[in-house]
C-alpha cells in the first residue's frame, strides 16, 4: 500500500508532520488550504478510518499507526478548542 506524510499547521502556526498508510487523505485535504478546525478533525477521522479500514482488507488487521495518528489529531485539536476561529492548515503532501 502506498503510505504517505502530510504537513499541517495548527491555529498557533505549529508545523506536523501526519502519517497516512494510504493516498486517501489526498481525497479530503488539498495542500494550500486551511479549514475549520471541527471540519478538520471530522475528515481526518473519516480518512485515516478508511485508510486503516484498506490496510485490514488487505492485510486482515486494521493500521493502528492510522488510529494513533487520528488519536494525535483529536488530542491536538482540544488543545486549540478555545482559540477564536481555529483552523488548520494543510501545507504539503509528502509521498
Amino acid at each position: 500500500m502506498p503510505e504517505m506524510r502530510f504537513t499541517i499547521r495548527w491555529p498557533d502556526g505549529r508545523a506536523e508532520s501526519c502519517y497516512s498508510p494510504s493516498l486517501v487523505i489526498k481525497e479530503f485535504f488539498a495542500p494550500g488550504e486551511s479549514y475549520d478546525l471541527a471540519d478538520f478533525v471530522e475528515k481526518s477521522r473519516e480518512a485515516l478510518n478508511i485508510a486503516s479500514a484498506r490496510v485490514e482488507a488487505r492485510y486482515g488487521f486494521p493500521c493502528s499507526r492510522a488510529m494513533g495518528q487520528l488519536a494525535r489529531i483529536e488530542a491536538g485539536a482540544r488543545a486549540y478548542s478555545t482559540h477564536p476561529e481555529p483552523r488548520v492548515a494543510v501545507e504539503a503532501f509528502d509521498e
